[in-house]
């Protein structure tokens, strides 16, 4: 959950998980969503295909090359100076991407400039984020889409232990935070999967409590679990407002 990072009250927010431990982070990005469903989503929501990417909150930029793939430029953007290290080494030779220095709530690139912001996992605390929401806005070209990739919190097991450390957390307030912001939302499900059962138990060591982690990796048998995700959307205004 390095989703406390860009919560747009003072500041970026440290990110106890890849801040601390980037290498497990890195384990965890591998696992994630082993089928692609979010970015075929993405794709039909915000196709970034010939245009310009920016995705905020980058990390160690691990989704930086996807984008590059198809995308006529990407720009990660992040607040913690050894990650953005992390990022520009991984993305060293592609001409198309660059990684700066900067917060969702402060993003160094001029007005109109973008075509796609993905945030992923960085906003789903809700209220709080309207600074990093408008900066997004102020960065995307008329009919540009905001792109933000949460934890879905109603899906268990993960919404389970994760609503278990955060026992104030509401999913149905933070939806509604959105709605009202004008977003749409699409809800997917996903399937997690690791090499084995040591990288799983230290995943779910940097998400969560000691307790809760424990009772986690208890529960999965295996070595894959189901994650939901929201991937909320928001287009800037394409024309003349009369």
């Amino acid at each position: 959950m390095r989703s406390t990072k860009l919560g747009g009250r003072a500041g970026p927010i440290p990110s106890p998980n890849i801040w601390h431990w980037p290498q497990l982070y890195e384990i965890e990005n591998r696992a994630q969503d082993v089928d692609g469903v979010v970015f075929e989503t993405l794709a039909e929501l915000a196709d970034w295909r010939g245009r310009d990417v920016l995705d905020v909150g980058c990390g160690a930029g691990f989704h930086l090359p996807r984008f590059a793939e198809a995308a006529r430029s990407v720009v990660g953007v992040e607040p913690h100076l050894p990650l953005v290290a992390a990022a520009r080494e991984r993305v060293e030779g592609w001409a198309s991407v660059s990684v700066l220095l900067g917060s969702a709530e402060a993003v160094p690139l001029p007005d109109g400039s973008i075509d796609v912001v993905h945030a992923r996992t960085a906003y789903f605390f809700g209220p709080g984020c309207g600074p990093g929401i408008r900066e997004s806005m102020r960065v995307l070209r008329p009919g540009g889409v905001l792109a933000i990739v949460d934890l879905d919190a109603t899906v268990a097991p993960y919404g389970t232990w994760m609503r278990a450390d955060l026992p104030h957390y509401d999913p149905v307030a933070v939806e509604s935070f959105f709605a009202a912001q004008g977003f749409a939302m699409r809800r997917v499900r996903t399937r997690w999967e690791f090499e084995d059962r040591e990288a799983l138990q230290s995943v779910l060591g940097i998400e969560f409590s000691a307790r809760t982690a424990t009772r986690a990796f208890a529960e999965v048998t295996g070595l894959g679990l189901e994650v939901g995700y929201r991937i909320h959307t928001r287009s800037a205004p394409s024309g003349l407002i009369l």
